[in-house]
């Protein structure tokens, strides 16, 4: 089901001759080697940064320490920065960000396991986040927000997904 993704939103990128780029934490790099693992996907992916302490969202996206204390690595504000970050520090068109809490550990009675928030910019678009509620294991939950991170930028295209 997700190399079925892969190669509609590689479609999508590929008919609008355009790149994504990807900011991931929860998700480890998942995304970017689900992405990568397509061949030719270096006509259409840009770059991957797994920036999973918030330091590193701070330091390489340009991530307010201010909003992460404010409201939490897995919130709105933190993927949208993540997202607004990473489309100003690559040359691609479109950009996926990814932070939750996979688990087993680290959930709380606010964002429990599987608590995962998504966002998305695009150079000729404004940024938006959705927050989702996975259930499984850590793999589970992984899987599951890449495969709606794929969805979701389909939607924004357009194009239904699978």
């Amino acid at each position: 089901m997700l190399s079925t993704l892969v190669v509609e939103v590689a479609g999508g990128l590929r008919g609008g001759g355009q790149r994504l780029a990807v900011a991931e934490s929860c998700t480890g790099g998942l995304v970017s080697k689900l992405l990568t693992d397509l061949a030719g996907s270096s006509a259409w992916f840009d770059s991957g940064l797994v920036t999973y302490s918030n330091t590193a969202k701070q330091a390489l996206l340009g991530v307010s320490a201010q909003t992460i204390e404010r409201y939490g690595a897995v919130s709105a504000p933190v993927v949208l920065e993540m997202a607004a970050g990473m489309l100003a520090r690559s040359p691609a068109h479109w950009v996926l960000a990814i932070s939750g809490v996979a688990g087993p550990d680290g959930g709380t009675a606010e964002k429990p396991v599987g608590t995962v928030w998504i966002g998305f910019a695009g150079v000729n678009m404004g940024a938006s986040a959705s927050q989702f509620q996975f259930r499984g294991g850590r793999d589970d939950v992984r899987r599951a927000a890449a495969g709606s991170a794929f969805r979701g930028l389909l939607q924004l295209w357009g194009k239904k997904g699978a």
